[in-house]
């Protein structure tokens, strides 16, 4: 059995300013995009992008991820307790973020983008998704940090005890879906996309691996308390994955067959 080594939720803290690792997690992501994106602007001359459009979508892609997450994450998840606490909904220092609900948010940003620099939707999601993963994986490192989002309860070896949730052995299951959906999905993404593909391919693969990796994942991962399992067992982020998963094997057949 391992025990969660119990950081402090704080980075840096200057005097009554308060830098959280979660926080800083999203600045890491978001770091990544950019020197990635740079990378791909440099190596794939036939993307057609320039480094004052990847800055530009990098600012959509900021909102689109923090309203789009939080919105989803209240939408999805805690409807009721928000409508009762709305001052609440401004917490987001607190965690509480829905990859679903910043994953459309984040789809809608990329719309307003590509109407504006008139690029098609397809050649923005394209170029989006192998940047991506790394970001997914910081933010379930930030989320192991404050022990939250723990796994169910488990016998393996590797089982860890969550001090700040309670004295069971639990699956870390943010480290589960860091590696999947965050490395292994940037790995297969970083491979595919490292010559030219049909538009819309990479994207269906994102949607495809994301969906995969993040359904699996969700049979170590502890059920909301609120929610707990729903139809067939399965809980919330498995049937919100589910659509992904469908979605992105349309997308890819329909980019391979054109």
């Amino acid at each position: 059995m391992l025990i969660h080594p119990q950081f402090d939720p704080i980075a840096i803290a200057i005097g009554p300013v308060a830098i959280r690792w979660y926080g800083l997690m999203y600045v890491l992501g978001f770091i990544g995009i950019m020197l990635l994106g740079r990378h791909r602007i440099r190596t794939q001359p036939w993307l057609n992008w320039s480094l004052r459009e990847l800055d530009d979508l990098i600012f959509y892609g900021v909102l689109g991820t923090i309203l789009g997450g939080r919105l989803g994450y209240i939408l999805f998840y805690k409807l009721d307790y928000y409508l009762q606490h709305p001052l609440e909904i401004l917490y987001v220092w607190q965690g509480g973020m829905s990859f679903h609900g910043g994953f459309l948010g984040v789809i809608f940003a990329m719309f307003l983008f590509a109407r504006h620099h008139k690029k098609h939707w397809f050649a923005v999601t394209d170029f989006v998704a192998p940047l991506t993963p790394p970001g997914l994986m910081f933010g379930r490192i930030g989320n192991f940090i404050n022990q939250e989002l723990p796994g169910r309860e488990t016998t393996v070896p590797w089982g860890m005890q969550f001090p700040a949730v309670d004295n069971l052995v639990r699956h870390p299951s943010q480290l589960y879906q860091a590696a999947g959906e965050g490395l292994l999905l940037f790995i297969i993404l970083w491979i595919f996309t490292n010559k030219s593909r049909p538009l819309g391919a990479a994207s269906g693969v994102f949607l495809i691996g994301y969906g995969v990796f993040r359904f699996l994942a969700e049979f170590a991962r502890e059920p909301d308390d609120f929610l707990g399992l729903l139809a067939m067992n399965f809980s919330m982020g498995q049937w919100l994955s589910l659509p992904m998963i469908v979605g992105g094997m349309v997308m890819l057949r329909f980019a391979l067959r054109k």
